[in-house]
């Protein structure tokens, strides 16, 4: 009997959680169930779940990708040279979570994993995983602003971190829920609080 192909397996994974994120968009984490799953599939409890365990097992894949897309968004921008302006990042990663936000989109799964982590272990520890290697990201990036001189020589790059961090959650609620964010109006907000980093920049180089 031949062997069913790695192709085949990653397709049949693919299925399910494409079923799962119509499920979830649909009647969100909490409400979904793995019946739910199976009939959107179109596959047997025994076919789900030989490729996930648990519901949980499918929050955590589903979550985990939608992260990666915008990981690798800031990922490139922020080691990209010339090194992108806070005005310009922002803009990016503010335009990848639009794109990853139409409907059905993986973003909207991304508030919910942020809510049940509140009070399931499980969750949390892939949630806290996904959030820590986003920050670290942001904290090379106010690294290399210090580097270029966009930042004084002995800025805290940790906070900086931090609060660019806080940036993420703030876009994805505000456009999600209110509707009015935008990558140009966030691009201009940073432009407005941050309006000393090209005279600190041009400063730097004379």
């Amino acid at each position: 009997m031949p062997r069913v192909s790695e192709e085949h397996l990653e397709r049949r994974r693919q299925q399910i959680l494409d079923a799962a994120q119509t499920c979830f968009a649909r009647k969100g984490l909490h409400a979904t169930t793995m019946q739910d799953v199976f009939a959107e599939s179109g596959l047997s409890a025994g076919a789900v779940y030989r490729y996930f365990k648990s519901k949980n097992d499918i929050i955590e894949a589903l979550t985990t990708e939608a992260t990666v897309d915008l990981r690798d968004a800031l990922s490139e921008a922020v080691y990209s040279d010339p090194l992108p302006t806070p005005p310009d990042l922002v803009r990016i990663l503010s335009e990848a979570i639009v794109r990853l936000s139409a409907p059905g989109g993986p973003v909207h799964i991304i508030p919910q994993a942020w809510a049940l982590a509140l009070t399931d272990a499980n969750i949390a520890d892939y949630v806290r995983t996904n959030i820590l290697a986003i920050r670290r990201l942001w904290f090379d990036y106010a690294n290399r602003m210090r580097d270029v001189g966009w930042l004084p020589p002995d800025a805290d790059t940790d906070a900086v971190a931090k609060i660019f961090l806080g940036l993420l959650p703030g876009f994805i609620l505000q456009h999600l829920i209110l509707g009015d964010a935008d990558p140009e109006t966030f691009a201009r907000g940073i432009t407005a609080i941050l309006p000393d980093y090209r005279r600190a920049a041009a400063a730097e180089l004379a």
